[in-house]
């Protein structure tokens, strides 16, 4: 897929018009951004964008994120907090004194 994000009103208007028009190339709109197929035909309309407003459209290759791209520490803490029984507890107060991975070394780690 590819991410199509504006920083101008022009391109944003251009944007919006592109997606209306081309309703079977996106993915998703998002304002000032759009999700494009990564087909050719969604490449074409991100870089008609590109060309008409240079440097406020910016064009990225995104992949989809499966779950089971992250490690399993990640997956399981994730899924331990989600069940803790208050949820106003913050992550960082929650996973101390348990077997989970402190937020400053998930911060720190690429995926």
């Amino acid at each position: 897929m590819l991410l199509v994000v504006t920083y101008s009103r022009p391109a944003r208007r251009d944007l919006r018009n592109v997606c209306r028009a081309h309703e079977d190339c996106v993915v998703r709109q998002f304002g000032r951004a759009a999700l494009f197929s990564g087909t050719e035909f969604g490449a074409f309309q991100a870089l008609r964008l590109h060309e008409k407003h240079g440097l406020d459209v910016q064009i990225e290759r995104v992949e989809p994120f499966e779950p089971t791209d992250a490690p399993t520490h990640v997956r399981e803490a994730a899924k331990r907090y989600e069940s803790r029984e208050e949820p106003a507890t913050p992550y960082e107060r929650f996973a101390s004194g348990r077997d989970l991975p402190d937020p400053d070394q998930l911060r720190g780690v690429d995926l």
